[in-house]
């Protein structure tokens, strides 16, 4: 008799729980079923292995010719969503922008309004730096302001730049169950009280676990959509500055600048040209690679970058972006797992 216990050894047997392990056992496998340029496969590689430990338990039920081909197909479900999900705009023309940024450090309200500006989008920003204000004031007010937004037609983009835990933004101890609610407010008061839909919205946090804090902001508002009995049209979407269990790095001088939200500027205000709108794309390929430089050294033959090394793994980063699913890209993750037509999975995706 197969027991819970036994398919859990199993399931970590078959996909290991670290990615370096991952990347050595599992990963040749994968791209000899489905090549990919190494560029390409550095930045979906983190995405596969964390949708294979979500399933790892269906997993390992398989063989391992099997095994290798449902891996190969979720590297290929993972590109089709990034595919489609590109062009989606993050700073734009007709766009808000609503920062959040550390009270504590040197951050300035130009960190967020000089960039969004350049792409013809408007700016609410909030720190506490007034005589008479508090953290919870602010965060009172930013949370207002989300629901204001969210309430609106005007698509928004959130820009949180500061100090952050798996469960809250830090610097102003805001829990990610006060930002699913104030995102679910305003859009359920746009859909009459009955639809929630935040697919125009984007989050983007470049503080410590800003991937975990991701996932449960987006986990959330599943949940109080499903206990409220409203219906969730789609998610919002989520950059995080930082990959599961990692921590935000930031050059601390003069200014406090996050690593992360410096790249965006470095390569979308510093650099010209500008191109007419920061989308996604821009995020997942050109500011993760990078910053795919962080803790890592380049492997040189000749002029040529043939690899990286591991430096310091604590500087490591890898950002992530989350992205909403829909119907149908749900059910075409179903049928890759063999699950049946009614099984619950979650409403997004991490595409690297």
């Amino acid at each position: 008799m197969v027991t819970c216990m036994s398919m859990l050894l199993l399931a970590a047997a078959v996909i290991p729980a670290d990615l370096p392990t991952f990347q050595r056992d599992v990963s040749p496998a994968i791209l000899t079923a489905r090549p990919c340029d190494a560029k390409h496969w550095r930045q979906i590689e983190p995405a596969v292995h964390h949708l294979a430990l979500e399933h790892a338990d269906r997993l390992a039920a398989l063989d391992d010719d099997a095994r290798t081909a449902t891996l190969a197909k979720f590297a290929g479900f993972i590109d089709g969503v990034r595919k489609k999900a590109a062009g989606r705009p993050v700073l734009a023309s007709g766009r808000t922008v609503i920062g959040l940024l550390d009270p504590a450090t040197g951050l300035g309200p130009k960190e967020v309004t000089t960039i969004t500006e350049a792409y013809g989008g408007t700016t609410q920003v909030f720190k506490k730096d007034e005589d008479g204000e508090t953290l919870d004031s602010v965060a009172d007010a930013f949370l207002s302001a989300i629901r204001s937004a969210t309430a609106g037609p005007t698509p928004t983009t959130v820009v949180v730049l500061g100090h952050g835990l798996p469960t809250e933004i830090q610097s102003y101890h805001i829990r990610f169950e006060r930002v699913a609610d104030a995102l679910i407010e305003g859009a359920a008061r746009r859909g009459s009280g009955k639809e929630v839909d935040l697919r125009d919205v984007v989050l983007i946090c470049d503080d410590c676990f800003s991937a975990d804090f991701s996932i449960n902001l987006l986990g959330c508002i599943e949940a109080r959509c499903r206990d409220r009995d409203l219906t969730l049209a789609s998610l919002p979407v989520c950059i995080a500055g930082t990959n599961r269990d990692r921590f935000g790095i930031a050059d601390v001088g003069e200014k406090f600048v996050p690593h992360f939200w410096k790249d965006v500027i470095e390569l979308y205000y510093v650099r010209r040209p500008r191109p007419e709108a920061i989308v996604l794309r821009n995020f997942f390929e050109n500011v993760d690679n990078m910053m795919y430089g962080y803790g890592r050294a380049p492997i040189m033959e000749g002029t040529a970058i043939t690899g990286w090394r591991l430096v310091d793994p604590a500087l490591v980063q890898d950002p992530v972006v989350f992205v909403p699913l829909d119907a149908a890209e749900v059910a075409d993750l179903r049928t890759i797992l063999g699950l049946d037509a009614d099984a619950p999975l979650p409403r997004w995706l991490d595409i690297g």
